[in-house]
């Protein structure tokens, strides 16, 4: 071994070995870039889930939330405090009152009307970043005149409050 130390002959050994070494750390980092990448793109491209097949009105009901708190809903029991929104009472006829919200819906960013039937819409909501796709429905009770709506996350367990902030934000204040 030479007077310079293991380091040095190590380090000459590499060179010989591999010359182009220098290259390798440059290398290494757009590895780690493009996996980053690939990484993101994947875990963006895979949030939105399938859409569910069971949504709308059945039985003068919307479908039930599940037990995980990423949901809201004016039909479930008004003692489950965690899912529980009372509806919002409507005055004015049910065309009126759904154009009013349709319109307060498409306002919203990141939002697409699926189905508009003549007492329901279905919309899906968008998250900015992530993309994860929340399936909302809303249903003009007309024997109640009680606007009814279930807003549902469709992946995952926990939303931090997105659907409840979501309907409270698109029914404050609305003159129906």
């Amino acid at each position: 071994m030479s007077k310079k130390g293991p380091k040095a002959y190590f380090g000459k050994i590499k060179k010989v070995l591999y010359p182009q070494a220098k290259g390798l750390k440059s290398m290494k980092l757009k590895l780690i870039a493009i996996s980053s990448s690939l990484t993101f793109f994947f875990l963006v491209s895979n949030c939105t889930g399938t859409r569910p097949n069971d949504l709308g009105i059945k039985q003068g009901k919307l479908k039930a939330c599940p037990s995980t708190p990423n949901c809201v809903s004016s039909q479930t029991d008004s003692k489950d405090e965690e899912h529980y929104l009372a509806g919002v009472p409507y005055k004015k006829t049910t065309p009126e009152a759904m154009a009013i919200l349709k319109e307060r819906i498409l306002n919203h960013p990141r939002t697409s009307i699926i189905i508009e039937e003549k007492n329901y819409i279905y919309t899906e909501f968008t998250t900015l970043i992530m993309r994860y796709v929340d399936d909302v429905e809303f249903y003009f009770d007309e024997n109640s005149k009680i606007l009814h709506f279930r807003s549902a996350s469709r992946l995952g367990k926990s939303d931090l409050g997105l659907n409840r902030k979501r309907i409270n934000t698109l029914l404050k204040d609305i003159d129906i």
